[in-house]
């Protein structure tokens, strides 16, 4: 269950609210960027999560707010780096999972 302060509600073209929910906060080239999925995918308990990232700028009065990425280069950095890290926590609970079964064995 995600709790409350972790849920982002977003509007979409048609002005319909979406509920996200905050996974991570990511650094690239001194730009912060925000990964979100959508919260049906938890209740779902999907394995797979669809994720969006959007950008994390400040409006006129200094108040954090998240931007669509508009760039093809920026987008394509971000998202190698957040496939990046994904695949490097999944090899960290795979490695994790094989010593847990070895030391089970003995």
């Amino acid at each position: 269950m995600i709790k409350d302060e972790d849920k982002i509600v977003l509007l979409d073209e048609e002005g319909k609210e979406l509920e996200f929910a905050f996974i991570d906060v990511l650094e690239v080239d001194d730009v912060e960027y925000a990964i979100l999925s959508p919260v049906e995918a938890f209740e779902n308990d999907e394995e797979e999560k669809e994720a969006i990232i959007l950008k994390i700028g400040k409006d006129e009065n200094g108040e954090e707010i998240l931007f669509d990425i508009e760039e093809d280069e920026e987008w394509e950095k971000v998202a190698d780096k957040w496939q990046k890290l994904m695949e490097e926590e999944e090899e960290e609970e795979e490695e994790e999972e094989e010593k847990k079964e070895k030391k089970e064995k003995k």
